[in-house]
């Protein structure tokens, strides 16, 4: 028997009696006649003790232990002299009387230690060794029991877990493919699905009601912070409903998991347009833990000379800008690096216009060769400022304006402290666009996924205005990231070739890629709807972190690579050979 008992388990009810346990050596401290190791397992900490008065053989070995040492241990439990109230185990200390080596470690490359010295790759070159870091192990745990919660609850509410298929066939849903080339079929491919998008709508026309998963999906897309090449999300989706059931189910599904893994009473969560989202945000994922909401002047500055004012109200465009609390003790520095960041490329505004209400009731502004101080208060009324405040404004076409004076309330909001990682603010976003215009090829393409029912009153604008043409599509956001998105599916035929076709797909192409859709469509397909959660994100949510590489085992790189397997990397050439494809094509 390697134990008795781990390392985190041992309590003062368990004084006087022996014990065997075993893990790896976190520390060696050596006061000359006694020897003080702790000993770390998945579990937790224990301090072992050995005295130069009990065995001084044994004192001599233990000193020869290195970091992350595997030994193992059997002696008596006793009662701590020095409680330590950091660690559940502080209270005893065990005496031992017997050490066996299991297994020898080199020098880590960095310190196994909550704030340990190794930087980001060389951790994830070891990755085998950060593992054994605790933030990393909480995070996997928390991440288990998540895993649990979900299923927990969804099959509660009558939900089937069913695996669908790894490699399918490359269809569009946004991003590009990882493609896999077939050994059997000559020049032929498999892709891995983006996300088990047609299947679960299948499942829905085979009549299983409801269906969820979580399952891993394959994007091959630029990375960043929040996004993996692979990702793992909880897809689910449901049968004779409309949106606000789907919102209803998943209200409860996320105050649940809240609730049970991070003891978090959500609340009431609101339900916001997309078109309120951006005007009152910039974002249609806004962060609302704290106010500062974008308020605009156009109306006010109706008739205004100001010259970038009235270029932009003349191009139909908006003057908006946000409000600080307390912001009039802003110093010129700061307020050139708030300009500076709206001016970058791609916030790419012309400048930033500043407002201080002084405490000594004066008003300064950058403005203040155009507008009288008188005018400049009226402005803070519409922001519902006061003295102290600082008003900061851009004008330019709208849906630029929002988005850089949105970048600007997260940027200052995360200065200010006003993104508490352990405040958690959530809402439904609906009523999406259904189209978005590609500049680059000219074309109106999906919003959101081709599989997206319009809004009925909406049908008739498909081909003459689509710009104008809403979704019954809506995100869960959660502290400013989208968590969740999902729509009302198309299930009728026609309905979904118009919409193939107002993408530019042939019928031919539509056929070809989505032929089996097409077709199940007219067998008796139901109204059905769903949603796919990020898993990785609402563990990063909840673990307080701003990465999903910290909650995942073994995460890829920002250039997408496997440090720790060296992956992706070069295959041979016979496996070029029967794979029927040659280097370089």
């Amino acid at each position: 028997m390697y134990r008795t008992h781990t390392c985190g388990e041992l309590r003062s009810e368990h004084i006087n009696q022996t014990v065997t346990l075993s893990g790896w050596v976190q520390y060696n401290r050596d006061f000359g006649g006694m020897t003080f190791i702790d000993l770390r397992d998945r579990f937790g900490i224990t301090q072992l003790v050995f005295g130069m008065d009990i065995d001084n053989n044994l004192c001599e070995k233990a000193r020869t232990l290195g970091r992350e040492f595997v030994v193992q241990v059997t002696g008596k439990v006793n009662e701590r002299s020095n409680k330590n109230n950091n660690i559940p185990t502080g209270d005893i200390e065990i005496i031992v009387t017997e050490l066996t080596l299991l297994n020898a470690s080199k020098l880590p490359p960095f310190t196994i230690e909550d704030d340990t010295d190794g930087g980001e790759e060389l951790r994830m070159k070891y990755r085998y060794l950060d593992l054994r870091r605790r933030p990393i192990r909480d995070n996997l745990i928390l991440r288990h029991k998540l895993g649990q919660e979900v299923r927990k609850y969804l099959a509660g509410q009558g939900f089937l877990e069913i695996e669908t298929p790894f490699l399918i066939k490359s269809t569009p849903e946004g991003a590009r493919d990882f493609v896999v080339p077939s050994r059997v079929h000559e020049s032929n491919f498999y892709a891995l699905p983006q996300s088990p998008q047609t299947f679960k709508q299948i499942l829905m026309m085979s009549g299983y009601d409801k269906y969820f998963q979580i399952v891993k999906c394959f994007r091959d897309e630029d990375f960043r912070a929040d996004r993996q090449p692979e990702f793992t999300q909880v897809d689910c989706e449901m049968s004779f409903i409309h949106q606000q059931d789907i919102i209803d189910v998943f209200t409860g599904f996320v105050k649940h998991i809240f609730k049970e893994v991070r003891e978090v009473e959500l609340g009431e969560i609101p339900v916001l347009t997309y078109a309120d989202a951006m005007n009152r945000f910039g974002s249609d994922k806004p962060d609302m833990r704290f106010g500062m909401e974008i308020k605009y002047l156009d109306s006010q500055l109706g008739d205004t000379d100001f010259a970038p004012f009235k270029d932009a109200l003349d191009q139909k465009g908006s003057i908006a800008g946000i409000c600080i609390e307390n912001g009039a003790v802003f110093t010129r520095k700061q307020l050139d690096a708030y300009t500076e960041y709206v001016k970058e490329p791609n916030r790419g505004m012309k400048g930033l216009i500043y407002v201080k209400w002084n405490e000594d009731n004066t008003i300064s502004s950058s403005v203040n060769k155009f507008f009288s101080e008188d005018q400049l208060k009226e402005w803070f009324k519409t922001f519902n400022g006061q003295q102290g405040d600082l008003l900061l404004i851009s004008s330019g076409a709208t849906r630029k304006v929002q988005k850089a004076i949105g970048d600007l309330r997260l940027e200052i909001g995360s200065q200010m402290g006003l993104r508490d990682k352990n405040k958690f603010a959530a809402l439904w976003v609906v009523d999406f666009p259904m189209f978005a215009f590609d500049e680059e090829s000219q074309t109106w393409t999906f919003e959101h996924h081709p599989f997206t029912s319009p809004k009925a009153e909406h049908l008739d604008k498909i081909f003459t205005h689509p710009g104008e043409v809403l979704a019954n599509a809506y995100d869960f956001v959660i502290n400013g990231w989208e968590c969740c998105s999902g729509s009302i599916r198309i299930h009728d035929r026609e309905i979904q070739s118009k919409i193939f076709k107002a993408i530019g797909l042939s019928e031919e192409e539509a056929q070809e890629k989505f032929g089996f859709l097409l077709g199940a469509l007219e067998y008796g397909a139901p109204p059905h709807g769903g949603c796919a959660f990020g898993f990785d994100r609402l563990c990063a949510i909840m673990a307080g972190t701003e990465s999903i590489r910290d909650v995942i085992a073994f995460p890829k790189n920002n250039s997408g690579r496997d440090i720790m397997l060296d992956a992706p990397g070069p295959i041979s050439q016979e496996q070029w050979k029967y794979l029927h494809l040659k280097p370089g094509s």
